[in-house]
Formats: C-alpha cells, structure tokens, sequence
C-alpha cells in the first residue's frame, strides 16, 4: 500500500538514500529538497506557479556530475502532491554524455518512496558493466 508522507519525512527518507544533492522542482527552485519543494509551494500559494500536472510534481537531479565533459546521471521523479504530504509514483534514470545524447535509460513506475532504489542502486542501473580485463600472456600452446 502506498503512503504519502509530510514533506519532513519525505525528504529525510530520500537524503537517507542517498539523493542529498541539489533539485530543481518543476524545472525551478534549485536548491537541496526539502527546501527546492517549499520554494515551489510557497510560489504556487502566491500565485507565482503552479505545477504543470494536477497533484503531480516534477524533481529533477543529478546522481554522479564529474563536470560538463564527462557524462553524468541526471534522475527525473514524479512525486504525487494531495494535502501538504508526498510520493514518488516514477523515476526516470539517465546516463547521458557530454553533448546531451542518451546513453542509457532506466524507467521505475509503480513506486513509492519506501520503494526507490537508492543512489548507488539507481546509478548501477544506467553504468556500463565493466568489461572483463583479458590476460596479455598468449593463449597459445607452447612446445619447449
């Protein structure tokens, strides 16, 4: 059963899995998550914004940034929003180089926020599998 939790729980439940770094809610309010999600609220209660999706919220992140010519791992959440509490439902994970191009993809649905991998997990998900090193001895019979 899913459950949504207040914006303390909700937050502290994704730093403790590892997404500790800076969001954007709906593709604004940079800033780390819980106070990325209150920037946004307190925008929408002025009337500054609203979200794109009815009782839906977009977080943004990246999970692993070496620098703009490197690839990195950005992770894209829709987080269900109802009464001042929250979920995630989706994740999109991406691995994606240095000119923007997708590398690989991972799509979670179905979750909630007891259910998201953590950042090591979700980053393991999108990495290449390291290739397997062969030895340089010759493989070749030898006759002495």
């Amino acid at each position: 059963m899913k459950q949504l939790l207040d914006l303390d729980t909700f937050a502290k439940t994704l730093t403790d899995k590892g997404y500790d770094g800076y969001f954007h809610t709906e593709a604004a309010y940079t800033d780390k998550i819980k106070d990325s999600i209150s920037r946004f609220l307190e925008a929408c209660n002025a009337g500054a914004d609203k979200p794109m999706l009815p009782n839906i919220m977009m977080l943004k992140t990246y999970l692993e940034w070496y620098g703009d010519d490197k690839p990195k791992v950005e992770c894209n959440m829709w987080v269900k929003y109802e009464n001042g509490l929250f979920d995630v439902q989706k994740m999109i994970i991406e691995r994606i180089d240095q000119y923007g191009l997708l590398l690989k993809q991972s799509k979670l649905t179905d979750l909630s926020t007891n259910s998201v991998p953590t950042r090591k997990e979700a980053i393991a998900q999108v990495s290449e599998k390291p290739k397997e090193q062969l030895s340089n001895q010759d493989k070749r019979f030898r006759m002495r």
